[in-house]
């Protein structure tokens, strides 16, 4: 996909610069979708990329950005209590071009096939984010997973990377994948953010990953380490 155009929805994030970064170093196109109050964060890659201002459930918006693009990466964000995940996917899928790969990111709470063993803190961390959510309507757990079952659902060439919890720090490589969490290599449950978003634009040109839902980890964890020692 070298020298192609690529959209990043939610490119102001954290995650999003990161893949603003790694998209930039293979050379494709990049354009960005961000809320207009966040566009000052995209500074440093002012006339790099090209950026167009508004929520990222915004339908025309969306339409927009995504025309002619190859690929897509959208950060589901579980905002508020109006379908922002649900609308933000629905939008990409019915816009994007039908041959885009698309990648959507998430946290391991999401489930594919039911066959995921959480850990109990895991747990405790959703049921909180469910009460806090229905308590302040800041986040909507069950939104993102609807948005995710749209994208299980749909014929898109679609791949949703399910990632662990998240740390800053220099890049240790591209992260380990399995199927289910709860598989031995997982049990380190720690990525570097900007190994995230490398995994995210690497996704673009894996065929293999097509309609999967890879949960990673990061490749230097002692989970990953043990997997590989024991062959």
């Amino acid at each position: 996909m070298n020298s192609k155009k690529i959209c990043i929805v939610g490119a102001s994030g954290k995650l999003g610069r990161y893949m603003v970064q790694h998209a930039l170093d293979r050379g494709y196109e990049v354009v960005g979708v961000c809320r207009e109050q966040s566009v000052g964060k995209l500074d440093p890659f002012k006339g790099r990329i090209k950026v167009f201002p508004g929520p990222t459930n915004d339908r025309k918006v969306i339409q927009q950005a995504v025309a002619g693009c190859d690929g897509v990466l959208t950060v589901l964000v579980p905002w508020g209590a109006h379908q922002y995940s649900t609308g933000t996917a629905q939008a990409v899928m019915n816009y994007a071009r039908p041959e885009a790969r698309l990648i959507f990111s998430c946290g391991w709470h999401i489930t594919r096939d039911g066959q995921d063993v959480y850990p109990w803190s895991l747990k405790a961390q959703e049921i909180f984010a469910r009460w806090f959510g229905r308590f302040t309507r800041l986040v909507d757990i069950d939104d993102q997973v609807e948005a995710c079952r749209r994208v299980f659902s749909s014929h898109t060439l679609w791949t949703v990377v399910r990632g662990s919890d998240l740390e800053e720090g220099e890049s240790q490589g591209l992260p380990v994948w399995s199927r289910h969490v709860g598989d031995p290599i997982l049990q380190s449950n720690l990525t570097r953010r900007v190994d995230y978003a490398l995994f995210m634009v690497a996704a673009l040109t894996n065929d293999a990953l097509i309609h999967e839902a890879p949960a990673i980890v990061g490749c230097r964890t002692p989970s990953a380490l043990a997997y590989v020692a024991a062959g």
